[in-house]
Parts: C-alpha cells; structure tokens; sequence
C-alpha cells in the first residue's frame, strides 16, 4: 500500500493554480517536496489535510479517502506546519498533557525523551520560545502518537546546522519501519539530499518532475567547457546553459553526451535552480 497518492489534484486561487497534480509515496520511503516560495508547497500539504477544499482531484491517505474519515486518518498522520500551532501559553509538559487527551496513542515516555533530545524546556512557555525552539517542538509532538506518515513543510527551517542534522538523523530513523513514509518540503535542499528517496520539484504550482533521488542524479550531470564544444553536443542532451568568464556551465543528460567527455556530479540545489531557470525562460 502507499502512503500518499495525490490524483489530478487542482486548486485555483486568484493569481495562482495548482494544476493537476499527481505524486505517489510509497510506504517506507521519503519524499522531498522541492519548490521557490510560492510554488506551491503549503498549499499541497494543507489540500492533503483537507484544510483545503480541493477544486478537483483524489487524495488517498493510506488506502483512505482524505475525504472520508479523516480524524481516524490523523491519527495516523504527524503534522509540522511552517506555523507551530501551540497555543503561546502552554509550556511543553502541559502540551504533553493535552496531547494524551488528543491521540489515542500518545507516547508520554517518548515525548520526554524527545524533550531531552532536542534540549527542550519543560516548564518554558511557547510563547519564550525562538522558532527553532517551536519547530522542535512540533517535530516532537509529531514522533510520539504513533504517526505512520509525517506531513512536515519547512520543518527544519529556523533550526541551526548541528540541529537539524540530529533532526534528519531521527527522520531517517523513523523510516527504517516500513510501515512509516515522510513527505517534507524543505528550501534546504542538502537536508532533503542526505534523507530523501524521492525528489518533486513544483514551481509555479505545476509539477516539473518527481523521480526516485539517486536515478534523477544518475541522470543529469554538470560540463565545464567552451562556448564552442557545446556546440558540437546534441541540443537535446542539454538542459541549461550559465555562461561565465571561463566558458560554459551546462546541465545535460548524461545518456546523451558523447563518450569521453567529462561528466561531473550534480547536486540536488544546482538541478532544481537549472531547472528552475529553463522554466522561467519558456
């Protein structure tokens, strides 16, 4: 069964569409949602929520109709919104209390040791807390009532470098259950780069591609050469050309490249910003 399948789904707004979109997360995997503000990412995750009211389109939530009963699906569903919804007065032992009334499954053992974890206060109000602080919080809230699918947008943003390693350490560690999928839209695109199986890339509310992470690397590649050899490369093979003092930059399909010439590795921030920008200059 897979964790997520979003069919067709389409939201108008005035000024701004998200149109037909279609992403499967298979169940044990990690999905990194990709995009430049605005593109659609928020939107996404709350239109799997049905905190949107879709305008077409399926959304299934492990084998569910997110449609259908949805407090039954949540219950099963981690969320970490960009925005921590804990009200400003509750210090974080109290919000443990209130979420021992809120999931049937709620792990107090584990939220207290994820408090040590993370190096959160237990007796601080929320409202004291900097945004890093807040994040970590709902991270916490989100691992200790048995979610089997985590729905994080922004979630390591605001967190400083060591700490939102441990946080994508402990990610990992979640789907090492089979039964556990994330889907995390992240404009840190190296956090998604250590943890993420599959990789989607939205821009301007439509979806450019989505690919399992090491195949869409093995896939693209960087040249460094002159104006002139590139050129002499087949048109199709190339994605996006930067023209500096020293010659060209392009991204290419590596398939496609003649034998011999020297291929360099690809990261994930530079294929999406090509990418990005061969879109923009459609």
């Amino acid at each position: 069964m897979n964790a997520l399948e979003i069919k067709n789904l389409t939201k108008s707004f005035p000024g701004f569409t998200l149109e037909n979109l279609n992403l499967v997360l298979p169940s044990g995997c990690i999905m990194g949602l990709i995009g430049e503000n605005g593109a659609g990412k928020s939107t996404t995750i709350k239109l799997i929520l049905d905190m949107l009211h879709k305008d077409s389109g399926t959304v299934t939530i492990l084998g569910r109709d997110n449609q259908g009963d949805i407090c039954l699906t949540k219950e099963d569903i981690g969320v970490v919104m960009d925005e921590v919804g804990i009200p400003e007065c509750l210090t974080a032992k109290q919000v443990g209390k209130v979420m021992q009334h809120t999931f049937r499954n709620w792990d107090d053992a584990a939220y207290v040791q994820l408090l040590e974890k993370l190096s959160l206060p237990e007796n601080k109000p929320f409202k004291d807390f900097s945004r890093g602080m807040k994040m970590k919080l709902g991270i916490a809230v989100a691992l200790s009532h048995g979610s089997r699918l985590l729905l994080l947008d922004e979630a390591t943003s605001g967190l400083d470098p060591v700490v939102r390693d441990e946080v994508v350490e402990m990610l990992g560690e979640f789907t090492r259950d089979e039964g556990h999928s994330i889907l995390i839209s992240s404009h840190i695109v190296s956090d998604l780069e250590k943890i993420c199986d599959y990789i989607a890339f939205l821009h301007k509310g439509k979806l450019l591609l989505c690919e399992e992470k090491d195949r869409l690397l093995a896939q693209y590649g960087i040249i460094h050469c002159s104006a002139e050899q590139v050129k002499a490369i087949d048109a199709d093979a190339i994605r996006h050309i930067k023209e500096n003092p020293y010659g060209v930059e392009a991204l290419v399909l590596r398939e496609k490249m003649p034998q011999g010439m020297e291929v360099s590795p690809v990261s994930l921030e530079e294929l999406f910003i090509s990418m990005i920008k061969e879109a923009n200059a459609r």
